[in-house]
């Protein structure tokens, strides 16, 4: 398993602590957005997964993608990170070109279903330090690489139509590995395109905050366990909360109980009160023998469902919280 960033409680504090009010339409007028999204997208069994997942409970989720996934990992020498050597990945590539074929598949049927395919750069370094023409030599290797995702397969003939537009005109958002976003990742992200970026922590749901032409989304601090700790709205965070990091299937049931209050009682109090979005993070990975998965699953049955409810990705949300300037404010 690859390492995962885990924000200290008090650096979390005093990160993206925009709450700003919508004074326009009143909260309970407005619809309850839940954003979902996975960090990482490789794992192709995850994939199918969680669009069934969708498909069963109206959701549509963001995948952050990692663009090492997209090649074999006798092909690793045509990855080469800012300031690492030549084919470093911290969480590997793909085991061979079947299993990149298929992941292209899954990322093409994902589009199509109506999720939002996002950046999560490539090798998952920590780029707190880099500058904006680090992350530029990242997004353009991104980029590359989904374009000629096929053909590096060796089954160009198999592209979908549509696929060179969808990478042009449709990775829209990113998450920095670790959530760690340096001084030089946005004017980055506006020089390519992006709309919008999903690194920072918030101290609860917060609607996003402009920086430059880039919206910026938080992952929730949200209460947790007995004591309603706080903890990041993310299931790696969790897992380090619950175990320490390492896997206790034997508690598993337990954890998945613990998640799904925490869940619902975000849910209930943005829900009984000013209605910000409350987005909740997950990697491709299911830590503690599945618990965060499977609360999630039932989270979603229980909630998407409801009339004044949307279970929606990141480029949605965006697009519904626009509708009201004052509530988006700039950064829409």
């Amino acid at each position: 398993m690859s390492r995962f960033f885990l924000l200290p409680l008090a650096a979390a504090l005093t990160v993206g602590s925009a709450n700003a009010k919508d004074d326009a339409i009143e909260p309970a007028k407005r619809k309850q957005l839940v954003i979902v999204s996975f960090d990482g997208a490789h794992d192709n069994l995850l994939w199918e997964k969680s669009r069934a997942m969708a498909k069963r409970t109206g959701a549509h989720f963001t995948y952050f993608l990692s663009c090492t996934f997209l090649f074999p990992k006798s092909e690793r020498a045509k990855y080469q990170a800012p300031h690492e050597k030549r084919g470093r990945s911290n969480v590997g590539f793909a085991p061979d070109k079947d299993d990149t074929i298929l992941r292209l598949g899954e990322i093409w049927l994902a589009k199509l279903e109506g999720h939002d395919i996002g950046s999560h750069a490539c090798g998952h370094f920590d780029g707190g330090k880099w500058s904006e023409a680090d992350w530029k030599a990242e997004f353009a290797f991104f980029r590359d690489s989904l374009k000629n995702a096929w053909q590096n397969a060796g089954v160009g003939e198999r592209e979908p139509a549509g696929w060179q537009d969808f990478v042009a005109r449709d990775i829209k958002g990113f998450r920095a590995p670790y959530l760690s976003a340096g001084s030089g990742l946005v004017k980055a992200l506006e020089a390519e395109g992006f709309r919008y970026d999903a690194s920072l922590v918030t101290k609860g749901p917060a609607l996003p905050v402009a920086s430059g032409a880039i919206a910026r989304f938080g992952l929730p601090l949200i209460p947790e366990g007995t004591s309603g700790r706080p903890v990041i709205a993310m299931d790696y965070n969790l897992y380090v909360r619950h175990s320490k990091g390492k896997e206790n299937p034997e508690k598993s049931a337990a954890f998945e109980e613990s998640t799904l209050k925490a869940y619902r009682d975000a849910f209930d109090r943005q829900y009984d009160g000013e209605r910000i979005p409350l987005q909740l993070g997950f990697h491709f990975v299911e830590m503690n023998a599945g618990a965060y998965w499977r609360a999630l699953d039932r989270f979603l049955t229980e909630t998407c469902g409801r009339a004044d409810v949307a279970c929606v990705n990141y480029v949605e949300a965006m697009d519904i919280l626009a509708k009201d300037k004052k509530a988006a404010g700039a950064a829409l």
